[in-house]
């Protein structure tokens, strides 16, 4: 069964690129190449930004080939274990998103070394096929949804301070922080509807991944119930 892609939220990602804290051998990006990449699993958001981050670095020789730029990928489940690897040597870095890694900056258990934005927005909304027409019409549920979605942004945007409260006292941030985030977000006042550039540039870099296989499943177009 396919799930086409109806819509879009949140702007592009902010992710850490972290090191451990007394690591003299890894200082900058340009020391990450042929190293030890730590992830949380294959195909994860860590595993497939280590092939943006080299994507972006010119260390992947082919457009459809799976290159390798890494000596080595830790499959390391947690945050938490990702944090130990990279001080105990068993990786050399791991990518995660920027604010829950700062508190381990702070404490000074781990570095920051970069940071790199997704090409991609943070967030997308699919469905089973069985709820969208092939003319492009969406069951009344969808849309009812879609209604209900933009109806919470607009409270969230009324509502910073709320956000900032919940956030830091039921998440892994500091109030100073919470409000540093809130100043990233941004939603758009219509979720429904998705850019085909935004798909066809996310395919590209899967398929460099390996996550996704030339000549295989669905194009980038036909993905898309309704493009923006």
């Amino acid at each position: 069964m396919h799930y086409p892609i109806l819509a879009a939220n949140l702007k592009k990602t902010g992710w850490a690129i972290s090191s451990g804290f007394d690591r003299t051998d890894v200082n900058s990006v340009a020391d990450l190449k042929g190293g030890t990449i730590g992830v949380s699993r294959l195909g994860s958001g860590s595993y497939v930004m280590g092939f943006v981050l080299a994507d972006q670095q010119g260390w992947l020789s082919s457009s459809t080939a799976v290159a390798q730029p890494y000596s080595n990928t830790a499959i390391l489940h947690t945050f938490e274990n990702l944090r130990k690897a990279v001080n105990s040597g068993a990786a050399d870095f791991f990518m995660w998103e920027h604010f829950t890694s700062k508190r381990y900056y702070d404490s000074q258990e781990i570095k920051r070394v970069g940071e790199i934005y997704t090409p991609w927005s943070s967030w997308k909304i699919v469905a089973s096929t069985k709820l969208a027409g092939g003319d492009g019409a969406l069951e009344s549920r969808v849309e009812d949804l879609f209604g209900k979605l933009d109806q919470g942004i607009q409270y969230f945007n009324d509502n910073a301070d709320e956000a900032v409260a919940y956030i830091s006292t039921e998440l892994d941030y500091s109030e100073e922080d919470a409000k540093e985030w809130i100043k990233t977000v941004r939603f758009p006042k219509h979720t429904e509807g998705v850019s085909l550039d935004t798909i066809e540039g996310c395919v590209r870099i899967l398929r460099k991944a390996g996550v996704l296989s030339e000549g295989k499943g669905m194009a980038p177009g036909t993905m898309i119930i309704q493009k923006k």
